[in-house]
């Protein structure tokens, strides 16, 4: 039987590339995006590569989106195998320095309701759905940059990096994978972080050394652990990263 999966913010850059290679292992995949313009445009770039994918309006803000997708995903498919977690925004403005004093109360709250509430929100709506799969798999993209243990080694690269928006969120959101992980674990459910690692998107700029189709290697086998893999990790490319 052909497994289902979710990817948000799938038009464009990790989250495009993560559906693609989903698709290519032969599963159908939702194209979660709120612009339909490009939602839609991602789903014939997939198709034209015969590949199975359509696209669904989702604003993971928006609790009217989630809750028709929900009912979308009930009633044609009735069970969810996969939901990648992609969409994010990154609103502090620069990545170097510390803003911990300066940065608007008004971008945090944005910050937040895309990169952890939303996420949140969409996970329990269609946690009814992925407990009906034989194996479901939640894989949240997080960052680097909400590790505590990278923050705090002076050694790192990223250490002179604190954008506090974005990692704040980062951060709460591995926290729900972990905790999500422990709730759901004597189910067949398994729920993982991933860092796609510094991907040139409009999150990561240009100056980035990996390219999407790098970043979503990391999600996508996540995605597809079999029965014997983990769960409750936050990974890079099969290396377990610090929380």
């Amino acid at each position: 039987m052909t497994k289902i999966a979710l990817v948000t913010g799938a038009n464009k850059g990790i989250g495009f590339e993560t559906a693609k290679q989903l698709a290519q292992h032969n599963i159908k995949v939702l194209l979660g995006a709120r612009n339909e313009t490009e939602g839609k445009k991602a789903e014939k770039v997939l198709r034209e590569l015969s590949l199975d994918a359509t696209y669904v309006k989702l604003d993971i803000s928006d609790s009217a989106d989630i809750e028709n997708v929900k009912g979308y995903i009930e009633s044609e498919y009735g069970v969810l195998d996969i939901l990648v977690n992609n969409a994010a925004v990154f609103l502090d403005g620069e990545w170097f320095g510390n803003n911990t004093e300066t940065v608007p109360l008004q971008t945090l709250r944005d910050t937040f309701d895309i990169n952890y509430f939303g996420t949140v929100e969409l996970t329990r709506a269609l946690l009814p759905a992925i407990k009906k799969s034989k194996a479901g798999r939640i894989v949240n993209i997080s960052s680097v940059s909400g590790s505590f243990g990278v923050h705090l080694d002076e050694a790192h690269w990223l250490f002179a990096l604190k954008p506090y928006a974005y990692s704040a969120s980062k951060t709460a959101l591995n926290q729900f994978t972990v905790f999500l992980a422990h709730a759901l674990r004597d189910t067949k459910i398994k729920v993982n972080a991933a860092n796609p690692g510094w991907v040139k998107t409009s999150i990561g700029s240009d100056q980035a050394p990996l390219t999407p189709e790098d970043g979503a290697k990391t999600g996508v086998a996540l995605a597809l652990l079999d029965n014997n893999g983990s769960t409750g990790t936050f990974s890079e490319a099969g290396e377990i990263l610090p929380w």
